[in-house]
């Protein structure tokens, strides 16, 4: 039930904002889940910024954070990279934000093709040249090299429309090298248990909260907690119909969820 949630997983993109700017409703919320003694957790997909980055832009919004907050893809795949390829080389196809957030966990990183990669790794990257995607398919096409990506999001919401995702850039890739990759964000339900272990949530305490069905809406099915889908980024009322991934609660945006908690708890 709504009324017994104090957890919530929230995406950001195309959920509480888009580019810089913050929907209504999603401060509100967000405060009053604090006043509840709840806790709001972030688990993006989106692997441009990393953590220190996500609480600056969250600081610009009047919202205050923790770097524990926030679950990014870019976090939860180098936590992987950090755990099977430490002391490897690897090829980082992503923003200097992504490529500096491997670094800082003690791994080699590259963004030439050169000898000794063991692994490729893509990101969402707004800093996408076709240099790079030269180097990745070089590179690629040696089978003992791996393929790694953050997530399989196609496509990512802007104040116009969309723009090619990680799963995007990693569909051209595949169309030129045969290969898909690994993917470690959403819809992988580990990113929601690294935020229900922090507070010790139990899973009828906890909302995953998102706009799209096949990572977000997929991902709170994959750890077993009740899901919300807005309708303010990529997903529509018609693509239920065909989807496997059906979410507990729909709503019209950020603002409609936080009117309808409060009225679920007796605040209306």
């Amino acid at each position: 039930m709504l009324a017994d949630k104090k957890y919530f997983l929230f995406d950001i993109d195309g959920t509480l904002g888009v580019d810089d700017t913050l929907y209504e409703g999603s401060a509100e919320l967000i405060s009053y889940i604090e006043t509840i003694g709840g806790r709001a957790f972030y688990i993006t997909n989106n692997s441009v910024k990393s953590r220190k980055d996500y609480v600056k832009k969250f600081e610009r919004w009047g919202i205050k954070t923790e770097e524990s907050q926030f679950m990014t893809a870019s976090y939860a795949a180098c936590r992987y990279l950090e755990k099977h390829y430490r002391g490897k080389k690897l090829f980082v196809l992503g923003t200097p934000s992504f490529a500096e957030e491997v670094r800082s966990f003690g791994l080699t990183v590259t963004e030439k093709a050169e000898d000794g990669v063991e692994c490729v790794v893509v990101g969402f990257d707004r800093t996408l040249s076709y240099e790079k995607v030269e180097a990745a398919c070089e590179l690629l096409f040696c089978s003992e090299v791996d393929f790694i990506a953050t997530n399989p999001d196609l496509r990512c919401p802007t104040a116009f429309g969309f723009v090619p995702d990680c799963g995007g850039i990693c569909a051209m890739l595949a169309a030129a090298v045969g290969r898909t990759p690994r993917y470690i964000g959403k819809p992988d339900a580990k990113i929601v248990s690294l935020c229900t272990k922090q507070v010790c949530a139990e899973s009828g305490e906890v909302l995953v909260v998102g706009d799209r069905l096949y990572t977000d809406i997929a991902c709170g099915i994959n750890a077993g907690v009740e899901t919300a889908l807005v309708y303010t980024g990529e997903a529509k009322p018609e693509d239920l119909e065909a989807s496997e991934f059906c979410p507990d609660h729909t709503f019209d945006d950020i603002n409609e969820l936080y009117q309808e908690f409060r009225k679920s708890r007796g605040e209306a």
